[in-house]
Parts: C-alpha cells; sequence; structure tokens
C-alpha cells in the first residue's frame, strides 16, 4: 500500500499538469486556438486549486451566453469598490473582439496559470481579463480570415447580430456591449488592452501598437503615456526579442510614404475608454507571422504592460485623478479631429521592399512586397490631430425621459443624473438640424451621419416631472459632451438614437390653407415681405404656387416647433431646479 501512495501522487501531479496546459500549447504545431468549450473549461479547472482566481459572469451577450471575466487579486480581494479602498490599481484586458484574432486568448490563458503557479501576482493591481468578448464569433468557427497565416481554424468577425463589436461601444446595440460596460464601470481600471491582429502591408515585425492618440488624450495622461510608459513598453519589447513599431496604417499605398497614427473614436473600444480618462492600448500582432510568434508576442506585451503598471502603480493613480478633476473643470470639448500633415515625425522601420507584377487573376499590374529585400528606413510618422470642431459645454444638459436609450447608457456609465420633481418650463438653449449627409447604405445596422450643421435658439421649453438633468461638472464629461452634442463623430444623433425628430408629423391640404395663408399674410406684413424677398432671391419659388404656399406655412405660427429640432436642452445658466 505504501508503494502505492507515491505512484498515485506522481499520477495526480501529471493529471494536475496536463490540465494546466493550454490547446494551444498542446498542439504539435502551436497553430491551433481553443475553441469556447475549451476556454471556459481551462478557466473553471484552474479557479478551484487557485483562490486568487475568480471568475464572474455579466449578463448575457447575444448568443446567450454570459461574458466571463477572469479576476486575478493576490490578496484574494474580489470586491471593486474595497480595492479601491485599499488604493489599489486595475488593469482590464480584452480578448477575442474578434474571435479571427485569437492571440490575445490564447496568451491570456498561459499567462493566467503562470503568474499563479509562479505566485507573480502584482501587489498593487488586481489583474482583471475578458476570456473571450465575442463568445457569438468564437462559436461560429472557420476559414473565413483567408488574408491571415493560422491558426488552422478560428472564430468568425462578426457577432450573432452579424455586428463588427469594436465599432459597438458607443451605441452598444449589443447585449455584449452593454455588459461590457458593466464590467468597465464596475471595475473602473486604470490601464485598458485590446488584444488584436492586424491586416495590411507586410513588414518584418511580429508585433504592432496602437495607444490612444495623443492629442485627442487627456493632456495628463498623454504626458505620461508619451514620455514614460510607451517608450518603456517599446524597449522591453525589444528585449523580449518582438521589437515593436506603431501600428502600420499608410499615408498611401506602402509603408514608405509614412504611416498614419491610427484615431480610435468612441466606436471603438480605446475610443470608448479614452471618453472614461483610462489609458488604453490596442495591440496589433502581424496577420502574416507564424501563429505561435503572434501569441508569444501578446504574451510578452502583456508581461511588460503588467510590469510597468505594478511599477508606477501609485503615480498611474494619482494621474487618473488628476485628469478626472481636469475634466470636472474643462470648459471646451474636440468633437472631431483631422491629421496635421504639416507636422510629423520619423521613426526607424523595418519593412519589405514592395512593388508590382502582373496578377494572375487579372492580368493587370498587383502589389506586392518582396521578403528576400528586407530594408531598414527611417520614415514619417504623422502622429498629430487637429481638431476641426470645437463646443463649449453647458451648465447642464436636460433629457427627456422618452429618449429611454440614453438614459440607460448614462446609467450604466455611473453618469450623475437627476430628475425634476414636478413639471417645469425652462429657458435654455436648443439646437435645430440644419443640415446632416447620410449614406445610402447602412454601417453596423446604422445609416450614420455627418457633416451635420446646426443653428442654435433660445427657446421656452416645457419639461415633465421625471425628466433628466445632466450636469457637465462630471470626470465623464466627455462621454457626455461627445454624446450628446449632434456634431460629435461618434454622437448618438449621429448613430440614429433622435432620428424620429427628422420628420414632420403635421401637414395640411392645400385647397384649405390657401384661405388661411391669405389671411396670414394679410395680417402679418413682415411675413409678406418675407415671402417677396424669397421670391427674389430663388425664381424657382416664384414659379410655383405650392412652393409659395410651403414657404408661408413653415414661417407661419402653425408650424411645428419640434421638427429638426434636438430633443436635448442646452441650459446655459446655473439656476436653482428642483430635482431628485
Amino acid at each position: 500500500m505504501k508503494r502505492l501512495v507515491p505512484a498515485l501522487i506522481c499520477c495526480l501531479l501529471c493529471i494536475q499538469t496536463k490540465a494546466q496546459i493550454t490547446p494551444f500549447e498542446a498542439s504539435s504545431d502551436k497553430n491551433y486556438t481553443a475553441n469556447y468549450a475549451e476556454i471556459i473549461g481551462y478557466y473553471q479547472k484552474l479557479v478551484k486549486p487557485h483562490p486568487q482566481l475568480r471568475l464572474f459572469n455579466y449578463g448575457t451577450t447575444d448568443a446567450g451566453k454570459p461574458l466571463t471575466l477572469i479576476v486575478l487579486s493576490r490578496d484574494r480581494v474580489f470586491d471593486p469598490v474595497l480595492i479601491k479602498k485599499q488604493n489599489k490599481r486595475v488593469l482590464l484586458i480584452n480578448n477575442g473582439i474578434h474571435p479571427g484574432e485569437p492571440e490575445g486568448i490564447d496568451a491570456t490563458m498561459m499567462l493566467v496559470r503562470d503568474l499563479l503557479q509562479k505566485n507573480q501576482l502584482p501587489k498593487n493591481v488586481v489583474l482583471c481579463f475578458i476570456a473571450v468578448y465575442n463568445i457569438d464569433g468564437c462559436l461560429n468557427r472557420g476559414i473565413s480570415r483567408i488574408n491571415q497565416n493560422g491558426p488552422r481554424m478560428y472564430g468568425f468577425r462578426g457577432n450573432y447580430k452579424n455586428l463588427d463589436l469594436n465599432r459597438d461601444f458607443i451605441k452598444a446595440d449589443s447585449k455584449n456591449a452593454l455588459a461590457f460596460e458593466k464590467i468597465l464601470n464596475t471595475w473602473q481600471p486604470e490601464v485598458f488592452l485590446d488584444n488584436h491582429t492586424s491586416d495590411g502591408a507586410d513588414y518584418q515585425y511580429v508585433m504592432t501598437l496602437i495607444e490612444t492618440q495623443k492629442d485627442k488624450q487627456n493632456p495628463i495622461l498623454a504626458d505620461y503615456t508619451s514620455k514614460i510608459l510607451s517608450p518603456e513598453l517599446y524597449k522591453r519589447m525589444a528585449k523580449s526579442g518582438y521589437e515593436m513599431t506603431p501600428y502600420v496604417d499608410e499615408k498611401q499605398e506602402t509603408p514608405d510614404s509614412g504611416i498614419v497614427s491610427f484615431l480610435e473614436t468612441p466606436r471603438f473600444a480605446t475610443g470608448y475608454t479614452a471618453q472614461h480618462n483610462i489609458i488604453s492600448y490596442i495591440t496589433e500582432t502581424h496577420m502574416l507571422k507564424a501563429f505561435d510568434k503572434r501569441v508569444y508576442a501578446t504574451y510578452d506585451f502583456m508581461v511588460a504592460l503588467i510590469d510597468v503598471f505594478e511599477r508606477d502603480a501609485k503615480l498611474i493613480g494619482e494621474l487618473k485623478h488628476k485628469a478626472d478633476e481636469q475634466v470636472k473643470n474643462q470648459t471646451t470639448f474636440a468633437l472631431n479631429w483631422q491629421v496635421d500633415w504639416q507636422r510629423y515625425d520619423t521613426l526607424v522601420f523595418k519593412g519589405y521592399e514592395a512593388g508590382h507584377k502582373t496578377s494572375e487573376v487579372s492580368g493587370l499590374p498587383r502589389l506586392f512586397y518582396d521578403r528576400s529585400k528586407p530594408y531598414t528606413k527611417t520614415i514619417r510618422y504623422y502622429d498629430n490631430y487637429i481638431p476641426t470642431l470645437e463646443v463649449n459645454k453647458p451648465v447642464a444638459y436636460v433629457i427627456p425621459q422618452a429618449w429611454s436609450k440614453v438614459i440607460e447608457l448614462f446609467k450604466l456609465n455611473n453618469i450623475v443624473m437627476h430628475r425634476l420633481n414636478h413639471d417645469t418650463t425652462l429657458d435654455l438653449q436648443v439646437y435645430y438640424i440644419d443640415d446632416y449627409k447620410t449614406p445610402s447604405r447602412p454601417y453596423e445596422g446604422h445609416y450614420l451621419h455627418s457633416n451635420v450643421k446646426l443653428s442654435a435658439t433660445n427657446q421656452r421649453i416645457h419639461y415633465y416631472a421625471g425628466d433628466y438633468v445632466v450636469f457637465t461638472n462630471q470626470a465623464l464629461n466627455r462621454y457626455i459632451v461627445e454624446t450628446l452634442e449632434p456634431q460629435g463623430v461618434d454622437s448618438f444623433f449621429a448613430w440614429n438614437f433622435f432620428d424620429s425628430v427628422l420628420g414632420e408629423k403635421e401637414g395640411y391640404s392645400d385647397y384649405v390653407y390657401e384661405d388661411v395663408a391669405a389671411e396670414q399674410l394679410k395680417n402679418d406684413p413682415d411675413l409678406r415681405k418675407k415671402l417677396e424677398d424669397e421670391k427674389i432671391k430663388n425664381p424657382d419659388l416664384a414659379k410655383s404656387a405650392r412652393a409659395q404656399l410651403n414657404f408661408v406655412y413653415r414661417n407661419s405660427p402653425n408650424f411645428e416647433k419640434t421638427y429638426l429640432r434636438y430633443p436635448v436642452g442646452r441650459l446655459l445658466t446655473d439656476i436653482k431646479l428642483d430635482i431628485q
């Protein structure tokens, strides 16, 4: 019997060790990514012997599965409120938003195990990992991402509603996005990472990086990331053997023309998190490199990020607090940006010579990269943006309770809101939508508005008890202003939240209104003059009886004031309100 005990222990250890090997590591060619059942099963086994690991499920995604969050806490504290009281920091890492880009999924499985088994959890940082974000796409495995070198089989980019979830954060059409926003606003990380795979040009690097564009980022955070954090990450990745370059978005056809800093607006994960004053990064491994190298490069980047975050935890917390306080008092906000082509930096870039040859498909010239001709060149890096539109914040926004999706998203994002205790008439500023452009085909389920032109006017508006007042003295002012100002590139208006105000609800019968209009013109000389002046300026109006009748109607007291009136009011003076 005594002889059996060591053998039994050895057997149990072998079973435990085998259970802790990831499917990626277990594959002979390291060209396999775990499927959804393997991912969840792996963490469920890993959690049992490790009290410093806990799994949390949030909501249900569009495929009916909960969004699983893996949390590592050295002190075994898993209460987000208590973690903040203990002056701990939080790192949130997202994986599998595009399941055809699964490196983060497999790298995280290895990293979580290694941190636990080697007892290397950071002291001052709690680590949160989303096991796989687009569960729907992960379940839909195939080989549809044709321009990528492995793995053998992987998930699909779209989710169960065929949405690209990395275009869904500000509009939150998916249950996945709602669950993510719940996680973000519950755990309130100071740093966020989203793991991806690139497409586009060919070059020598396995890893490229997108960081929140410095001119769009809060300046307090931008100063730290651009001078300290990002340079340190680049240095550590070079030492790891996976030298890194900024994400390759070519100015023209190839990187030789220069690369342009990616502008992640709030539809993207890091654009949304930047509104919360969170330091944010996206890894983009190169699609044509072997899958195992892409996984290990992602692993090494996460290690570097965790190490530097732990080192600078106190400083990052202080900077986050300062940024929040600054945004509370900030008065002017940018709504749109464009590249400043007159200013650029330079960087040393390792690429491959590009050329053109005859296509075997079309017989026409096609682009190709010659891997037998690597080069190292100094190229231009266009990393400067300038605002093309700015707005001054009001004292508060007033939102009618009818716009329930806006209210629910504000609640989810911890926006402080007050409700009117009784029906109230307010003097405030309102916008009228003068013009906008809308594409002929939908984008991510919406006909996205752009080039919005507004006119502002002061009106007395009647609001009802229960309508919402949102004061702009909050750390989340960027989220508030960028969603509620109609001209914002990813505003709620741009995403069609308020489209019902774009249609008229009343009208008239011509033969009836003819007599009424004649009486109005007789009694209102100013209206008569306005019509005559317009006829002189517009010959087509002068030739059309129907158009003239419509002109009188639209300029008469009968015309509906709510047509094209943006329903969110801007309170410009700090008045006393009877609010909850």
